[in-house]
């Protein structure tokens, strides 16, 4: 089985800087891409940032240039660094590890940037 959990989150001023950890247990398999999902309340799921094995980076438009995503192999664990956060950035933030048979989610971790 599979467990993916999310920390870091929390609550932030507006241009404060939060660093996500998504730690990754279990018999995973082959990893075809580890990525970061957002969701604000009324809106639909939004990939914020993928990484690839090969190392390549994928970003939304809004979060480009603010948030850095990485991943330490030995340690099984994805971060998404977050500078300069907006009040749009409130949301929750889930991991997301895609292997090539299954997809997996974590719980989520709520962000939220006050103004």
């Amino acid at each position: 089985q599979v467990q993916l959990v999310e920390s870091g989150g929390g609550l932030v001023q507006a241009g404060g800087s939060l660093r996500l950890s998504c730690a990754a247990s279990g018999r995973i398999g082959s990893i075809h891409t580890m990525g970061w999902y957002r969701q604000a309340p009324g809106n639909p799921r939004e990939l914020v940032a993928a990484i690839t094995t090969g190392g390549s980076t994928n970003y939304a438009d809004s979060a480009k240039d603010r948030f850095t995503i990485s991943r330490d192999n030995a340690k099984n664990t994805l971060y998404l660094q977050m500078n300069s956060l907006k009040p749009d950035d409130t949301a929750v933030y889930y991991c997301n590890v895609r292997s090539i048979f299954y997809t997996y989610w974590g719980q989520g971790t709520q962000v939220t940037v006050s103004s």
